[in-house]
């Protein structure tokens, strides 16, 4: 989720119209899964240099890429992965492309600094993200990868998801998909729900976590699901934050210094099911 709350909305923002069915990719063994960067470039550093994602098939963005304090070297560090990283879109990556484009007016300090940031390259990476992909994985078989779920980037699916919505928004998924990948509620989570798996490989730039300030989170898919952190410096990623010029700077220092509980998020984030 991005740092300003809103409310509620009605409006399902899945597949745009361009897009057809989810890109298809694989076989592969294994998979780095990482969501919700948000501009933390200490904490992205830190996971793509933990030697199994290194040494992953693919690394799988799962959106909200940018939206932080870093967005063009965030960028480059995955455009640096060439071939092997894929990416989905969030709703801070489609907030960002919308106001570069002019169809969406910017609401805060924020939203006019960040999509700002991007050089051509960058804004043209955010603008053509699809909304979901589908990878086969060894025993795994096909996983679907998105932002927030297979019918909306700004659904908020928790361990705590009942299994009737579930299995409504998992609808919408390609049937032979037995594992979604989800990120959007910066929480990290492996859950069986209405005959399915439900993977949140964490955040990497903004957990919500009881953890220590430092931690980024992320996932190891193939053979099977590991869920996965790695430490870096939360002093050089605030010192970073705060000369970058980011207007939301004081934010994202609280954000990781006292960030919500996973119960907080849960409780919060199944009382309104869609949130920017």
């Amino acid at each position: 989720m991005t740092e300003a709350r809103r409310p509620e909305s009605p409006i399902r923002y899945g597949p745009a119209v361009w897009e057809g069915p989810p890109q298809r990719y694989g076989p592969v063994a294994r998979v780095a899964a990482l969501s919700d960067v948000h501009g933390n470039v200490p904490a992205l550093e830190a996971v793509l240099a933990e030697p199994d994602v290194v040494a992953a098939d693919l690394v799988v963005f799962c959106g909200d890429i940018t939206w932080g304090s870093e967005p063009q070297r965030t960028y480059e560090l995955i455009a640096s992965l060439g071939d092997r990283a894929r990416a989905v879109r969030g709703n801070g990556d489609r907030f960002a492309a919308e106001i570069a484009a002019g169809r969406r007016e910017p609401g805060s300090a924020r939203e006019r600094w960040i999509p700002a940031q991007h050089s051509p390259e960058a804004a043209r990476f955010l603008a053509e993200l699809p909304f979901s992909l589908l990878v086969e994985i060894g025993t795994l078989g096909p996983v679907l990868f998105c932002h927030g779920s297979p019918r909306s980037d700004h659904e908020l699916v928790t361990p705590g998801t009942p299994p009737a919505r579930f299995a409504e928004l998992a609808a919408l998924a390609p049937a032979e998909a037995r594992t979604i990948v989800s990120g959007h509620t910066h929480l990290q989570f492996d859950r069986a729900v209405a005959g399915l798996r439900s993977v949140n490989p964490g955040s990497v730039g903004l957990p919500y976590h009881c953890g220590e300030p430092g931690t980024a989170y992320w996932a190891l898919l193939g053979p099977d699901v590991e869920l996965r952190s790695s430490h870096y410096d939360a002093s050089a990623a605030l010192a970073r934050a705060h000369a970058s010029g980011d207007p939301a700077a004081a934010r994202v220092e609280e954000l990781l210094l006292r960030s919500p509980t996973p119960d907080e998020i849960v409780a919060d984030a199944e009382s309104r099911v869609f949130a920017n």
